[in-house]
Parts: structure tokens; sequence; C-alpha cells
């Protein structure tokens, strides 16, 4: 199914970058030796124990998402001469596993004052809340939900799909209620909390790049923006720092939403990065976050999910019939 730019019915979006520029600030209330990488806790390991309880608490009730913002956000058309990018981050963790953290990753974003966009399972959340609340309370990053323990909801259906969107949501809460309660400083103006460019509306990405029609449905409903990607890093593969930083950089253009993993399961990401951000700033790019890119022109929506391009996600979809793993995962 082709791709159609949004363009009527879109109210022009104001623009508003608050930090875009600035010096490099982390969360108020964590020391640097606290914000660092530490050594072994981006390894992915096999998960041993019962079941992952969430507190009895209600995930925030957002009104569904307007006509013109529903489908599979791929990337955002900008005025002319304009050139931001956004670097999205996923956070995954399958049900077996206890996924890893690249703290690297994050230290260098933090060092150089990026924007990021972080898309969190609600059972990376759990696993790991201390980062899960350094992430949330830093004012150059915002969080996403991607589903509870990385579910392919094209297969997923009825309840159980329901449970991996709500589930997520009342994760990502928990950690916004314990960031407060601990005096932490919080994002100045979260899209999830207030309207702006997103009316109100939370962000979603679909594992996989796979959803139903009812999936997508449901998760407009439940007021959130489904955002996909239009450049992938590939980063799951063992491609190279340079191999993959030089694919993104032939990839990316203005209003970009580029696919990257922060889990333990991209392989040379940081140091990839450190080709990437500073060849953009060459070329004259700035960092956004998904709701700053989405201020700053119209979103470029597709009716369906896909990866880069329709159907290339039916192997993920087979295997999650057939209880086979496939690896990389997006």
């Amino acid at each position: 199914m082709s791709v159609r730019s949004i363009c009527l019915a879109l109210l022009l979006l104001p623009v508003s970058f608050p930090v875009l520029a600035g010096p490099a600030a982390g969360p108020a209330c964590y020391s640097p030796a606290a914000l660092a990488a530490k050594p072994g806790e981006e390894i992915v390991r096999p998960r041993a124990g019962g079941p992952i309880n969430l507190p009895d608490m209600a995930a925030p009730s957002l009104p569904p998402v307007p006509t013109a913002l529903r489908g599979s956000i791929r990337r955002v058309e900008l005025p002319p001469g304009e050139k931001l990018v956004a670097l999205t981050f996923d956070l995954c963790e399958a049900s077996s596993e206890i996924s890893g953290y690249d703290g690297a990753l994050v230290d260098y974003l933090r060092a150089e004052n990026v924007a990021a966009t972080f898309f969190a399972g609600g059972k990376w959340l759990m696993s790991h809340a201390e980062r899960g609340d350094q992430l949330t309370a830093d004012h150059t990053f915002e969080m996403g939900n991607h589903t509870w323990s990385h579910a392919n909801l094209t297969v997923r259906t009825g309840d159980a799909m329901r449970r991996q969107v709500d589930d997520a949501d009342v994760a990502l809460a928990l950690r916004r209620t314990e960031v407060k309660a601990k005096g932490c400083m919080l994002p100045s103006a979260p899209a999830q909390a207030q309207g702006g460019a997103t009316g109100g509306a939370a962000l979603f990405r679909f594992p996989y790049g796979s959803c139903s029609a009812e999936s997508l449905n449901y998760v407009n409903d439940t007021g959130h923006l489904a955002i996909q990607w239009d450049v992938d890093s590939g980063d799951p593969a063992f491609i190279g720092a340079k191999g993959m930083a030089d694919d993104m950089l032939r990839g990316i253009r203005p209003g970009s939403i580029v696919l990257m993993h922060a889990n333990g399961r991209g392989k040379h990401t940081a140091e990839a990065l450190k080709i990437l951000i500073p060849a953009l700033r060459a070329k004259g790019y700035r960092f956004a976050t998904v709701s700053q890119l989405l201020a700053a022109g119209r979103p470029v929506i597709a009716d369906t999910c896909y990866s880069l391009k329709p159907g290339d996600t039916r192997v993920y979809d087979d295997a999650a019939r057939t209880g086979k793993r496939i690896l990389p995962v997006q």
C-alpha cells in the first residue's frame, strides 16, 4: 500500500524546539557517576523467575487520535530549508529475556546534547527501573510505548493485544510517578501530558514494524500516535560502525525518523553515532525528538505498518504464528 502525505485538514503546527540548543544537562537529581555506563549492563541474558507484577494503577486516559493523524507515521515533511532529523532508540525486551541498556550510547547523546526519543517496552521499564527513571527525567529525551514484551501485534488479537499496549502505558506512568516522587527534573513540556504538536497524544511504536488493522485502530483509539520510521540503521546485524553510519547517511533526509536500538541488541550503535552525529551536523542538520519533529511540519502517513516497504514484515508475522524466533528484531 503506498504512502500518502497527509496535507488536507491538518493544522499548521507551531515550531518549538526547547532542547535543540544550549548546554548539555542530565537529570538534576542524578550524579554523573549514577548516569554513566556500567560494564556489562548492555548484555542480553535469559530471564528466570515468575511473572513481573504491575502496581494497581491506571494508565493515563487520552482522547482518540484525530483522523488526520491516524495511521503509521513514517517521516515528516518539513518547510524548505529546515533540516531536522529524529534519532529514535528501541528498548525492547521479550518475555524470555532481560535485555540490556547501552549506556555508552546514552552517555554520548548526553555529552553531545542530542535530543532523542526512546520507545520502551513495559517489561524493560520494570526490569531496568533506575535507568528508565533516568531517561524519563532527562529533558533532552522523550519516552514512547513499545508494547509490554515486544509482541507482534499483527498476530496478537483481542485482549492479549490490548494488554500489550495498556500494560506498557502503566509502566511508563509508573516511571513518571517515581521520578516525580524523587523530585527529579521532568521534561519541561512532555507531549504526552500537554497538547502542542501531538494534540496531547502519546507515542507508540509497533514491534517488527508490523500491525493489523485491529491493533492500529486500538493504538490510535487509545490516544497514541503510531511512530514508525523511514531509515533503519540495521544495527542488530553485524554491519560494523562505519558501514552502519554510511548507510544511515545515505538514507537520511530532512524530516527522517531513524530506527536504532539501545537495549544491547544494537551492534556497534554507540560507535556508529560518533560517526553519524558529527557528519549530520556538518551537513547542517539539527536533532529533534519525534514530538519536536512533528511540530515542525506535516507527517507522512501510511495506511498500514511495514519496515521499509509494504509486506516486508511477513517473515516476522509468520515466525510469531509458529513460535520461531528470528533476529534481528526491530
